[in-house]
């Protein structure tokens, strides 16, 4: 019986998702967590065959919960299942150890191949994803700024956009507060911006 775990804020997509795995694998274990407290207990508790998982999470560091599971778990795969750009963020996380990266606009057949490819031990990767893929980080992609920064100013950048202060994005990355802050400045620069409300103004123009 295969075991998957959907890791999604939204009740409706986890549901959706969930009935789309049950069509596909009729006997199949599904779990859901809404946020990423509740998948590591799942995580640590049952062992899955596949995981989905949504960029954007409650809390906003998607991409610091998948480093830390596949350093903990690294046998786990890992479908990232979003509706967040691939330009900004497939290379990010297939770096980072996911084993494919699909939007949810994708056609139902692409997400059934795609779970399959995973579960047979390969990976899976749109021809977008591949596009960005053989692109290097820190040059643009498609003009996109984002894809100047580092891994470590993209997690704080993402962090700051979902409403945390500077004292707080330290606290939950062990960081010291000043450390954080050079990022903020370094990130503020190579996007050319000012202020915060120019981030989220920045971030909207993206789709980041």
């Amino acid at each position: 019986m295969k075991k998957f775990l959907i890791i999604d804020d939204h009740v409706v997509v986890r549901s959706g998702i969930k009935l789309l795995l049950s069509d596909f694998y009729a006997e199949a274990r599904i779990d859901e967590a809404e946020n990423e407290n509740n998948a590591l207990e799942c995580i640590n508790e049952t062992a899955y065959d596949l995981v989905l998982l949504d960029v954007q999470l409650p809390g906003g560091d998607a991409l610091g919960f998948m480093d830390h599971v596949k350093r903990k778990f690294p046998g786990l795969k890992v479908l990232v299942f979003t509706m967040s750009p691939e330009n900004v963020y497939a290379k990010r996380f297939l770096q980072a150890g996911a084993r494919g990266f699909l939007n949810k606009d994708a056609p139902l057949q692409e997400l059934k191949n795609a779970v399959g490819r995973i579960l047979q031990n390969g990976k899976y990767m749109s021809s977008a994803v591949a596009e960005a893929m053989a692109k290097p980080l820190g040059k643009p992609i498609d003009d996109n700024l984002f894809n100047t920064l580092t891994s470590r100013e993209f997690e704080i950048a993402n962090l700051l956009l979902n409403g945390h202060t500077v004292s707080k994005i330290a606290s939950l990355l062990s960081l010291q507060v000043s450390t954080v802050g050079t990022h903020k400045s370094k990130i503020f620069e190579k996007l050319k911006i000012r202020n915060l409300l120019e981030l989220k103004d920045l971030a909207m123009l993206y789709r980041f």
